[in-house]
């Protein structure tokens, strides 16, 4: 497949196999649901599947369980469940999008579970890692973040040009320890780790 080269130097040939047949599901899912815009089809593997497997190297080490808020086609937590093998819990509020979801991780057989609501309706005990790719600004995030993480947990977020106007906008609703990672595939974008999180003002 097209655009599969540099991605798939990260991932074994086990994995790249899976990724691509994760890839031609897609592409035809997106006939009839709008999962990833059409313009970006060609670019499937450069846009959205390197996009989320750079992910994989800041990812907390020896972690069974993930979070993927508002996950979309899969991007980035189906991707890095079929990667590195952590069970992803996919929190998806559009149901024909949660069933692509269900169906891709079949497909690619992945280790994940897809919950079909609101973030804001979903319990899950929690982890060490929440992942969420163009979902909210980052003060929004970060809230809704923090029901699902441990207390030594990460936030992993991937933002764009305005990745630093966020993170200032950010700081007045929270405390935060913030480690940046110059994105792979977007010289203006750049990956946020957010961890040590605690609402301004907030006492014990």
């Amino acid at each position: 497949m097209k655009h599969a080269s540099t991605a798939g130097d990260a991932v074994s040939r086990e994995t790249f196999d899976r990724l691509n047949e994760f890839a031609a599901l897609l592409l035809r899912w997106n006939k009839t649901i709008n999962l990833i815009a059409r313009n970006d089809e060609r670019e499937v593997w450069s846009r959205h599947i390197a996009d989320a497997l750079q992910l994989l190297p800041l990812m907390p080490p020896n972690i069974t369980q993930a979070v993927d808020l508002g996950s979309g086609a899969g991007f980035p937590g189906l991707i890095l469940a079929i990667a590195s093998g952590t069970h992803f819990h996919l929190i998806e509020s559009d149901n024909r999008k949660a069933a692509f979801l269900i169906e891709a991780a079949r497909t690619a057989n992945a280790k994940v579970t897809v919950y079909a609501s609101r973030i804001e309706a979903v319990t899950i005990p929690p982890v060490r890692l929440v992942t969420a790719r163009a979902l909210a600004p980052l003060r929004d995030l970060i809230g809704l973040a923090m029901p699902f993480l441990t207390p030594d947990g990460m936030l992993l977020a991937p933002k764009g040009a305005n990745a630093e106007a966020e993170l200032t906008d950010a700081a007045a609703r929270w405390h935060m320890a913030v480690a940046r990672t110059e994105s792979t595939t977007n010289p203006a974008a750049t990956i946020l780790q957010i961890t040590e999180v605690s609402r301004v003002g907030h006492t014990d």
